[in-house]
This record gives structure tokens, C-alpha cells and sequence, in this order.
């Protein structure tokens, strides 16, 4: 099979084609008989190593949510429906080598097998490249996925916080930038949220806007709201 095309989409050109041959190969096709084979199962289990420390390390250098935040980020972006999505953004389903009865049963469409390739690929593009390209390959995927989940999983909580503190009239809310420390390119601010000129909550973030953001969800749970 001339798989030029799959490594033009998947943005890396194999010395050893049989690393990817095997990443495409499902255990139902090597039962079949063909004497040799070996289907995509350890590529697999090196993949989800693999695919874990990147996105990890990723999230760690990115955000700067606590470590409860990042732990369920990393799994919105590396669980089955993500990777089976990832998958069919490649069209691996077309390349996969299956057997007949898991062909005719919809195998090349099916969620876990899908996903489970997207690892396999995966770890046969660290094998043959190294960390640089696997790095390349996961974050193309990994980047756009952690910035919808992102928006998803965002509240206002400036927003919630002045509506609590408005059902008090004459209490007043401030915002205060009390810090800043970093580079240009990577700076982190530090603002306090102030309830009638005493300190109810600090947060940190990339912006001013998200620091703030913080700030108001420290005084929320200290309010016993979050």
C-alpha cells in the first residue's frame, strides 16, 4: 500500500515505513494467517506513555491552573473521543489493516480501535523520528482541543461575584493589579479583589483579565460558592 499520502497528513515521512505499517495493523488481521505480523498493540502501549508526558508537560509550561484543573484537562484531551476524533482527522480508518470479519463488523470506524491507532502512530513516529516530531504530532492535536475545553469549562466568576455582593447594597467591589514578574512574551500578573477596601481573594494568570478571573474564584470559595 503507497502510504505517501497518509504521511503527508500526518506531517512526517518515515525512514523505516514498517513502523507505521505495524501502527496500522489490528490484532484480527495478523489471526488471520499472516505469518510474521505483528499487530499494533506495544506501539500502543508506548504511545500512551508517550502521548501523556507531552500533553503533560505541555499543560504544565501553558497553564497555570492547579493540579486538579490540569489533571482533568489532560484527560478531555487524551480520552477515547478525543483520540478517535484525532484519528479521523488523518483518516487512518482508510489504512487500517483489519481482518475480514472485524472489516465487516465496522471495525475501521469503531471508537476504541480508532483511538488506539492515533497511539500507535504515535509511538511509531517517536521510534523512528524521535521526541521532536511525536511532540510536533500530538501538540497539532492537542493545542486546539485544550483551548475549546478551555472555553468550555470557563465561568465568569467576576461576573457571579458581583452578583453576590450586589445583594447588599453599599458593599463595593475592587479590582488591584498587585503584581507582575516574568518576560514580555510570558509575563504572569497577580491581582487582588478587594470587598470594601479588605483583600477576599488573590489570583494569578497570563493576562491581567485572567488574574483577575482568579482573584474573584478564591473570594467565591472563600465565600463557600466554589
Amino acid at each position: 500500500m503507497d502510504y505517501t499520502p497518509l504521511m503527508k497528513e500526518i506531517g512526517y515521512t518515515f525512514k523505516n515505513i514498517h513502523l507505521l505499517e505495524k501502527a496500522l495493523t489490528h490484532s484480527s488481521f495478523t489471526n488471520e494467517g499472516h505469518v510474521g505480523m505483528e499487530c499494533y498493540e506495544r506501539l500502543e502501549f508506548l504511545g500512551d506513555s508517550v502521548l501523556g508526558f507531552i500533553t503533560a508537560q505541555y499543560l504544565f509550561e501553558k497553564d497555570r491552573g492547579p493540579e486538579g484543573e490540569l489533571t482533568k484537562l489532560r484527560a478531555a484531551v487524551v480520552c477515547e473521543k478525543a483520540l478517535c476524533a484525532y484519528s479521523k482527522q488523518l483518516g487512518l480508518g482508510e489504512y487500517m489493516r483489519l481482518g475480514r470479519g472485524e472489516r465487516q463488523n465496522g471495525g475501521a470506524s469503531r471508537p476504541s480501535i480508532l483511538a488506539d491507532m492515533y497511539e500507535a502512530v504515535l509511538a511509531a513516529i517517536y521510534l523512528d523520528g524521535g521526541i521532536e516530531p511525536a511532540t510536533a504530532f500530538v501538540l497539532r492535536f492537542i493545542i486546539p482541543e485544550a483551548e475549546q475545553q478551555r472555553r468550555r469549562q470557563f465561568k465568569d466568576y467576576k461576573t457571579a461575584l458581583q452578583e453576590i455582593v450586589q445583594q447588599n447594597p453599599g458593599e463595593r467591589l475592587e479590582y488591584v493589579l498587585s503584581g507582575e514578574s516574568g518576560p514580555d512574551h510570558c509575563k504572569t500578573f497577580v491581582s487582588e479583589v478587594h470587598l470594601n477596601s479588605n483583600v477576599i481573594g488573590v489570583g494569578r494568570g497570563r493576562s491581567k483579565k485572567e488574574s483577575e478571573q482568579q482573584a474573584a474564584r478564591e473570594a467565591l470559595k472563600l465565600m463557600g460558592y466554589e
